[in-house]
């Protein structure tokens, strides 16, 4: 098999992610959504995330730089018991999922990932944290789906679940005009600092668009 051709950039953020039976329990809340709402940009189930820092378009060779500091951020942070709670909308076209639990761990967290990137050198636009996890966005000119669907998760709270690793995410956004498609190129265990090496494991696997909900 041919290798493909690597990059010059790619587009990078930090991020935790909650674990498969609490994304399954807020996508069987959401499957109505799906039904009435075909016309919402669906994120993918497996790529719902909490970001903590986000780091956009980097040179791939910096890249590599970023993986001793957040090995050792990630040794020195104990998992995090989270939950997911609630919704709203960004600018009335994203629709996000709340976040809910160790919150103050969560903000130390990300102020540490933050700083870690800084020491690296790495400048990026470093905005407030606000915990959530995006759902969907809605095609320009719709300004009620969004929301429709918020109001009706307003009052869903998930089960409590344990964020145990700490993941280092490159993304396709702006290469064209497909669904975006994420990939972890690094995570540790939270605790232990343990690396799980996924960028390998990753290619040559297909990321074609899976419809939230199905089988």
């Amino acid at each position: 098999m041919n290798e493909q051709t690597q990059p010059a950039t790619v587009r990078v953020f930090i991020a935790l992610a909650p674990p498969d039976h609490a994304k399954e329990e807020l996508a069987r809340e959401l499957r109505p959504a799906y039904d009435t709402h075909p016309q919402m940009r669906w994120n993918r189930i497996e790529d719902w995330h909490i970001t903590l820092a986000f780091l956009g378009e980097l040179p791939a060779e910096i890249v590599p730089f970023l993986r001793p500091p957040l090995a050792n951020l990630a040794a020195d942070h104990q998992p995090l018991c989270l939950a997911l709670r609630g919704s709203g909308t960004f600018d009335d076209r994203v629709l996000w999922s709340g976040i809910d639990g160790d919150l103050d761990g969560l903000h130390m967290m990300a102020a540490d990932v933050r700083a870690a990137v800084k020491s690296c050198g790495v400048d990026f636009e470093d905005r407030p944290l606000r915990p959530h996890l995006t759902l969907a966005r809605a095609r320009r000119g719709d300004r009620s789906s969004a929301g429709e669907i918020a109001e009706g998760l307003a009052g869903f709270t998930g089960c409590r679940w344990r964020a145990e690793r700490l993941h280092l995410v490159g993304s396709n956004l702006g290469r064209s005009r497909g669904p975006i498609h994420y990939r972890d190129i690094e995570a540790w265990s939270l605790g232990n600092g343990t690396a799980l090496d996924l960028e390998r494991i990753n290619q040559g696997q297909p990321t074609g668009n899976i419809r939230p909900g199905g089988p």
